[in-house]
């Protein structure tokens, strides 16, 4: 190491009035291999006292480094030959016919990696052959003098031929990279963080200081490549560097190509970073720039929009648009994926749906029971009929029959509470949930994905009392019929102005409920009993079979009726579209069935200021509206 320093002190020194081999006086030449204070350097027939180029020629090749590698025509030679050679073995003969110095040698094993994985070639016999460790052993021996794009290639080489990370050579490389990470320009510096977050992973000591620098200098990032790389490839690890790649992302927009925009989406979903100024940009020059995406770009863009929750209905129509033509020639898991997506966003598109639909129907034989169960799934979140049901569900009974027993308890119970909101569940999908058997299955479960299994074989159980009339059971156990409160839930601010605009309708606290859980696992957000003049009466007198325990017991007087409020906090939503959510139309039909008049409660603009009338009008007080 105090060789090494005392050497670049010399190159310091020289450094102040020597810019070019043209420059140094003849005294101060030698023959190249011989050493005068210190090292030469490689690549010419003469040599400067120096150990490493400055930083101001750190960019790639530097001007002194493109002018020796230009002025010795043995180099030349040699460099050609380096650059066409097919196979290792020419490669390594290399080392047997000519003096090679470590730049040479670095290229040459550079040279190598690449054949080998070109080629798919077995590195141990390369590994162990001496030819390669005389290479090995010359750039060991020269380090410093290796120029700096030759040697981040000849680390990611040696790493990618599997040399062990132990071995002196190996460490002095790695070392070497590190002491000169400031003189590394800042494409060099993202190349090889690229290549250790694959190689090496986050645990890296050499990869965590490459990002530091990368933090540190991220304003001479230039180029959409450098951009999209960084983000895809090694922002998950900093999230201090992916806020400047964000910055620096939005800055250039405008330049991105559909794949670069669907790369930098994708990065944006994997890591869950939902930066809306970003979104929104790339989302506007997706719509106003490419009018063409292929089928992969399509199904990437509506997955990453999907998995981030953002909800652009522009750029939805055109990816539904755009993909409807394609739906034919899709493979089944491209299609399953699709529906998921735009499941996932709450997206209906009537055309796309009735295409993917009709391709079950033309391609049973090719999708498997997870294929149809998917399909199933993302039309029950939608609540989509095909205009052809009857074929399409008789198709789906004929398939799914044989294989309910193979399902895992957690896919059969989604398939078939995703049949139940379709109306579409026949009594064996229904036995075979409600089985005691199945039960057994999942008890002592008590994860949260547990409990939501158990919520869906209530409301299961609510479809097969309410909707199903000659289903004969069997049914859940009453103590199965009480779900627990979900911890820590906050209550809504449409919740809280629901409360209060009913406190003056009620008159007293004993004519309504709030937040009322039924035998049906749906949840009431307010409940009151009305006479045939729409006037409130006490809860607590009456008969409540929609509740586990009953307060009163007297049935509702002629005339009366019960009224159900649900609120409809689906913002992207309007209350005249809620029956495209599968889930609520669900609850909805379940608690008419038994007997309430249900009232939906919205926040959308077009509900504030009022509560929907109970048969007359409704006259609110002065509060928050609703």
């Amino acid at each position: 190491m105090a060789a090494r320093l005392v050497q670049r002190c010399c190159w310091r020194h020289l450094g102040a009035f020597v810019s070019t081999p043209s420059a140094v006086p003849a005294s101060l030449l030698v023959p190249a291999g011989k050493v005068v204070m210190a090292r030469a350097l490689p690549q010419a027939p003469f040599a400067l006292f120096h150990t490493s180029s400055p930083s101001s020629w750190a960019d790639g090749f530097s001007v002194k480094e493109q002018v020796e590698d230009s002025g010795n025509p043995e180099h030349k030679v040699i460099g050609e030959l380096i650059e066409t050679a097919t196979s290792p073995q020419e490669l390594l003969q290399l080392s047997e016919l000519h003096d090679l110095n470590s730049n040479q040698a670095s290229l040459i094993i550079t040279q190598l990696s690449r054949l080998t994985a070109e080629k798919k070639l077995e590195t141990e016999s390369i590994l162990q052959d001496e030819r390669f460790q005389q290479l090995v052993g010359i750039t060991d021996s020269q380090i410093s003098q290796v120029w700096n794009n030759t040697l981040v290639n000849l680390l990611k080489s040696l790493y990618s031929l599997g040399m062990d990370s132990s071995r002196r050579e190996m460490q002095s490389v790695e070392q070497e990279v590190l002491w000169r990470l400031r003189r590394l320009t800042f494409r060099q510096l993202a190349s090889l963080a690229e290549f250790l977050v694959v190689k090496q992973g986050k645990e890296s000591k050499l990869l965590n200081e490459v990002i530091k620098k990368l933090e540190l200098r991220w304003t001479e990032l230039e180029g959409t490549r450098t951009v999209v790389m960084l983000m895809a490839k090694v922002g998950h690890i900093s999230p201090t560097l992916m806020d400047r790649l964000e910055d620096k992302a939005l800055e250039l927009a405008e330049q991105f190509n559909p794949d670069d925009i669907r790369k930098i989406i994708l990065a944006l979903a994997y890591q869950n970073r939902r930066c809306v100024p970003l979104l929104r940009a790339l989302s506007y020059h997706l719509i106003q720039k490419h009018p063409e995406l292929s089928l992969n770009i399509l199904m990437d863009l509506i997955f990453a929009y999907g998995k981030l929750n953002f909800h652009q209905p522009q750029v939805f129509q055109k990816i539904a648009t755009d993909l409807h033509p394609h739906v034919s020639t899709m493979k089944p898991v491209e299609v399953t994926r699709c529906i998921r997506s735009f499941a996932l966003l709450k997206w209906l598109s009537l055309p796309l749906s009735e295409a993917i639909a009709q391709y079950a129907l033309d391609n049973t034989k090719q999708l498997s029971v997870a294929h149809l169960c998917n399909i199933i799934l993302s039309f029950a979140r939608l609540n989509f009929q095909p205009s052809g049901s009857e074929d399409f569900f008789n198709m789906v009974h004929e398939e799914l029959q044989d294989q309910l027993d193979n399902l895992e308890p957690h896919l059969l119970t989604d398939l078939v509470w995703s049949l139940c909101v379709l109306q579409q569940a026949k009594a064996p999908y229904l036995q075979q949930v409600l089985a005691p058997e199945f039960r057994a299955r999942i008890r002592g479960d008590q994860s949260l994905k547990a409990q939501n299994l158990q919520l869906k074989l209530i409301h299961i159980n609510a479809a097969a009392k309410l909707e199903s009339p000659d289903y004969r059971g069997p049914f859940l156990p009453a103590e199965m019929l009480n779900v627990a409160e979900p911890a820590g839930e906050k209550v809504t601010l449409l919740q809280n102005s629901l409360r209060e605009a009913l406190a003056g309708v009620l008159g007293s606290r004993d004519n309504g409920r709030f937040d009322v859980r039924t035998i049906y696992g749906w949840q009431i957000d307010a409940e009151m009993v009305v006479n045939n003049e729409n006037k409130p009466l006490p809860l607590k007198d009456f008969a409540a079979p929609h509740l586990l325990r009953s307060e009163g017991t007297k049935p509702l007087p002629p005339g009366a009726r019960r009224v159900a409020f649900l609120r409809w906090e689906f913002p992207n939503f309007s209350n005249r579209s809620k029956d495209l959510l599968g889930r609520y139309v669900m609850a909805r039909r379940h608690i008419q069935a038994a007997g309430f008049l249900v009232v939906d409660v919205s926040s959308r603009e077009e509900e504030k200021g009022r509560l929907p009338t109970l048969g007359l009008a409704t006259v609110i007080p002065s509060r928050p509206p609703v």
